[in-house]
């Protein structure tokens, strides 16, 4: 059947996108992850995949026009096939107005980046004639929206809403953890605020129904079944606050035994993201035997790192406990005492004292992305000692005419900036089929806060003045302490920067932060005892410093060489600022 590809919302501030190129045309065929065209937002260029299976009927855009949210974009299905009459309803109420209650899975298929309101009407065929006056329901679902580019699921702070408040496009909602950030959900229509699928503290994936808006007295019951297929698989997560209600559709298959939703549907079609495809591709592992915890059963990342081949069916009781922790709604059959991650085998009862502390967004994100990077860049180190003497004796001249305090991390981030110009090849990504080397300098300086690790962006920094780096350093780590960036103050670093000096530590070693191939870690200034060439002993005042390399892009020559000119511009600083 055919499907609708709409532009899909990429960014927390994103309105339209314009079409920067097509990468298909009409007549090819297309396969679910493949890129079919080049969308940019108000943030940068994105990739958009397609995640449909099927011929490429319309394309209803031309390059470099701008479409807005949920914009009807181009049309996939089967070759020959009409699609006229989704063009002509699909314009108010959105794809899901053309598509067959028969086939729920259609629902499941879409885009993780999906627009977080969407509007759902019925399928008028499978009414009884009589009801017929009645079945058009006036309400929209509101859905967990990608708000950051490595999010994956979404932790409801608060409410601002409560069922039976009127609401109006603007209105805050709630607030949403992601994995960098506590943001502000916004409503998208008007209405009244009709139900709540999830509780304060409780996660949902990208896309997961989260509430229905809408006019008072209408059919909610009706749209969450025509939102899960009718009764299908996935019923469990629109029900949350149902406690009596929790996962009937998964345990009827299974007789509760498994604590994962079965990925197939009616057919032989697996549910499952590209990213999550692609990774079961290069693994060899067959998606048929992975349980899905994303919404109604689609297999996510996780599922597919956390898969275990052998034993398949065994060990899907093993780790139960590990995988019921990303589905809280069915975790009914897990041993209360059993830890959310780790603990002992089989469930056993854990012996002595400890507190469980549930995984943060922002942790979930830090553990995947520097796992990814340590585990996938080839890492290697070089150390070397600067001397800071004329460095400390510059900085209180430079503070007495600057507007704002510098300090000695402003000083290795410009001459890492300066320095970066120098080694340009060192300013640059590996994206697998080639390296990208960038013309702009964006350093990324790692700033800790309570739950882990931010890293807003310092852009242009080799542009910019001593005092105007200090002033975005202090004002982008105020930010992150309050957690209050935005998506634009953490993408785009090409280079990263790592301090704990203040905490006194002589030198370490720091891991890669993706895209980046280097990361710059800096210790304390400690005062050292010297040797003149007469053997005389003055004091002297020396910063270590390590450069964590991907040997894919940087060789160890190239490395050092870069440090060098690090060394050079500190030692003298007045060098990097003429």
């Amino acid at each position: 059947m055919a499907e609708v590809i709409r532009m899909p919302k990429m960014s927390d501030t994103m309105e339209e996108g314009v079409i920067a190129e097509w990468h298909k045309k009409v007549g090819d065929k297309i396969k679910s992850g493949e890129i079919i065209a080049e969308v940019e937002t108000d943030k940068a260029t994105m990739d958009l995949e397609s995640y449909y299976d099927g011929t490429l009927l319309y394309i209803g855009v031309n390059k470099g026009d701008a479409v807005p949210i949920d914009g009807i974009m181009a049309v996939v299905g089967a070759e020959g096939e009409d699609y006229k009459s989704l063009l002509e309803g699909g314009s108010t109420n959105g794809a899901a107005n053309t598509e067959s209650s028969a086939e729920p899975a259609k629902e499941e298929a879409k885009p993780a980046s999906a627009p977080a309101v969407e509007t759902v009407t019925p399928e008028p065929a499978k009414k009884p004639a009589a009801a017929a006056p009645a079945e058009k329901i006036n309400a929209v679902v509101v859905r967990m929206p990608k708000m950051s580019d490595t999010m994956e699921e979404g932790t409801l702070v608060g409410w601002q809403k409560k069922v039976g408040d009127k609401v109006k496009s603007g209105d805050i909602l709630a607030e949403v953890e992601t994995d960098k950030a506590t943001m502000e959900l916004e409503a998208y229509e008007d209405g009244t605020l009709l139900y709540i699928g999830i509780k304060d503290g409780e996660s949902v994936p990208v896309d997961g129904i989260i509430a229905v808006i809408g006019e008072e007295g209408a059919n909610v019951e009706a749209l969450l079944a025509r939102e899960n297929g009718e009764g299908g698989a996935g019923v469990e997560n629109i029900d949350a606050t149902d406690e009596g209600k929790a996962a009937p559709a998964a345990e009827s298959g299974s007789n509760g035994a498994d604590k994962t939703v079965s990925v197939a549907d009616s057919g032989d079609r697996i549910k499952a993201s590209p990213l999550a495809k692609r990774l079961a591709d290069e693994k060899g592992i067959d998606l048929s035997q992975v349980g899905g915890s994303g919404d109604n059963g689609r297999i996510v990342k996780r599922d597919v790192d956390e898969f275990k081949p052998a034993a398949a069916a065994a060990a899907a009781k093993t780790e139960a406990p590990a995988q019921a922790a990303q589905a809280p709604a069915k975790t009914e059959q897990q041993p209360a005492a059993a830890p959310a991650t780790g603990g002992p085998a089989s469930g056993a009862p854990a012996s002595g004292d400890f507190t469980d502390t549930p995984i943060s967004q922002m942790r979930k994100t830090i553990a995947r992305r520097l796992s990814d990077s340590l585990f996938t860049a080839p890492h290697f180190y070089v150390t070397m000692e600067i001397n800071m003497d004329k460095a400390m004796a510059l900085r209180p001249q430079l503070n007495e005419v600057s507007p704002a305090k510098i300090s000695f991390n402003d000083m290795v981030i410009k001459a890492c900036a300066v320095a970066l110009k120098q080694h340009p090849a060192v300013n640059s990504a590996w994206l697998g089929d080639k390296i990208r080397r960038y013309n702009y300098v964006n350093i990324g300086v790692a700033v800790a806060v309570d739950e882990g690790l931010l890293v807003p962006v310092i852009r242009d920094a080799d542009k910019k003045t001593l005092s105007t780096i200090s002033g975005e350093v202090k004002d982008l780590a105020g930010k992150a302490k309050d957690k209050k960036l935005q998506p634009k103050d953490w993408e785009g670093n090409t280079f990263s920067i790592s301090n704990l000096g203040m905490f006194g530590v002589d030198e370490f070693t720091a891991i890669i932060n993706p895209p980046d191939s280097c990361i710059l870690a800096i210790g304390a200034i400690k005062k050292v005892a010297a040797f003149k060439e007469d053997g005389t002993v003055y004091p002297q005042n020396i910063m270590k410093v390590t450069l964590s390399a991907d040997h894919r892009v940087v060789d160890g020559a190239l490395g050092a060489q870069f440090l060098l000119t690090v060394k050079k511009l500190l030692e003298e600083p007045m060098s990097m600022l003429v």
